[in-house]
């Protein structure tokens, strides 16, 4: 079979499946969007906004204005295309066309049809999917400066980028040095640019340092059992890339070697997020294209294939359903509280005015389109309550790191605030935090929704 008709399916399914979100943002489409937004607004990342991820998740949206919508899921489409592509390059210079093809339709597969929440945004795990493939893609063709190069940029949007050099470190261990130098080059130039913008030192207190306290401490009170149950999940749901897999790693067993460094990654800060499990979706879909192609001519495997792909495809197929019906889900109901906090402030400022969200809200940034008061786009490096456990717990993780925050907020005056929060889970209420009560009192309710509330400086 050509390869021509497979991309031009790939490309109609995957952006009409897209397109079904345009209208919604999920959570983690928002602080990346948000931040790129203020970027695009003329201030410098960490330096002017405070961000938790590698720069690369928030200069992405740049390239489509940072604007949500129908471009966003355009932007997201195209990239699940390149990774297919990238999935069949690699695939059919290592066997054959066959093989390449089972590939592409693979990658398309298992970026489309699992949980919205982690497939649909182009988030730091799914960023990390194209660029892990690339560098172990030219490690297997000996192209140790280019491996480095693609691992090098993955780690501009994933840390667990580490973890697929040390894939390529293993193939490619008699060319460490120019390994090492492509590695090196993208992330020089990246902090390098940040340097002159005088961003660098906020970027590893944000991205690396806030990042090591936030995976330091799981929400998860018994992580073995959470991790065998989530990984069973990912398993039954992904049962024909294991399946092929399986019948590729008795021919292909470096492969395994490939699984277990990726696996490594997904276990990494214990908390087994369906997003975390993109690390291994690289090797899966490698090794799935070879071993359903050594059975390809078995009408019973392929009958077989059909139905383990009818599994997810049932499953998740129906949130496209849903909202391509004008429908919503349960999922989405923070997402409509923020639209409706967005209109009420939109009708309400004036040009000019600034904003300030307290929650993990920053999708209220996105849809009122208003520039940040503060660099603060929610309130995790304010409160040191992270974001997997806010809406129930108000123990803070980091009083010592999030002190000086805490003084640089209330050194600011945003005109208004939202708190996105307090409805939610009333001791972490902005209004109840004692540290911030002089600095709050300048402030007044002017408007509510059914979860936010809204505050304008009192003139």
């Amino acid at each position: 079979m050509r390869a021509g008709p497979v991309f031009l399916l790939i490309a109609v399914v995957v952006t009409a499946a897209r397109l079904c979100h345009s209208g919604v943002l999920w959570a983690d489409d928002n602080l990346p969007l948000a931040a790129a937004m203020q970027v695009a607004h003329g201030r410098v990342l960490y330096r002017d906004v405070w961000f938790d991820k590698p720069a690369l998740v928030s200069w992405i949206n740049l390239l489509w204005g940072a604007r949500a919508g129908v471009l966003l899921r355009l932007a997201g489409a195209a990239y699940v295309v390149a990774v297919s592509a990238m999935a069949w390059q690699f695939a059919r210079s290592k066997w054959s066309q066959r093989e390449g093809l089972f590939a592409a339709c693979f990658a398309a597969f298992f970026l489309t049809f699992g949980l919205p929440s982690a497939v649909i945004p182009l988030a730091s795990d799914m960023l990390l999917v194209l660029p892990h493939l690339a560098a172990v893609y030219f490690a297997s063709r000996g192209r140790a400066f280019w491996s480095g190069v693609a691992a090098g940029v993955g780690m501009l949007a994933s840390s667990k980028a580490i973890f697929v050099l040390a894939v390529c470190a293993l193939m490619l261990w008699r060319q460490l040095p120019w390994l090492a130098l492509g590695f090196i080059a993208p992330n020089a130039l990246a902090v390098g640019w940040m340097a002159m913008h005088g961003a660098a030192r906020e970027y590893y207190r944000q991205a690396w340092e806030w990042g090591r306290i936030y995976s330091a401490h799981t929400f998860v009170e018994n992580p073995l059992k959470e991790g065998l149950l989530r990984t069973a999940n990912w398993i039954g749901f992904q049962a024909a890339l294991v399946v092929g897999a399986i019948l590729a790693i008795r021919r292909e067993w470096k492969l395994t070697v490939w699984f277990l460094l990726a696996f490594a990654g997904v276990l990494l800060g214990l908390r087994f997020f369906p997003r975390y499990y993109f690390l291994l979706l690289p090797p899966a879909v490698i090794a799935a294209s070879r071993g359903w192609a050594l059975v390809s001519n078995n009408r019973l495997a392929m009958a077989l294939l059909c139905a383990l792909l009818a599994v997810p495809a049932v499953r998740f197929g129906r949130s496209y359903v849903t909202l391509a019906r004008g429908g919503t889900m349960t999922d989405l109901a923070i997402d409509r509280d923020s639209r409706a906090a967005s209109e009420r402030l939109c009708a309400l400022a004036a040009p000019g005015d600034t904003l300030f969200v307290w929650g993990f809200r920053p999708d209220i940034f996105v849809y009122s389109e208003m520039s940040a008061g503060t660099r603060f786009l929610e309130s995790q490096p304010i409160s040191g309550v992270l974001a997997d456990r806010h809406l129930f717990s108000a123990e803070s993780i980091a009083p010592e790191f999030t002190a000086p925050n805490v003084r640089e907020l209330a050194a600011s005056k945003p005109s208004w605030i939202v708190d996105g929060l307090g409805l939610y889970n009333p001791p972490l209420a902005l209004a109840r935090q004692p540290a911030l009560a002089a600095w709050f009192a300048q402030y007044e309710e002017v408007a509510r929704t059914e979860r936010s509330i809204l505050y304008k400086v009192c003139e």
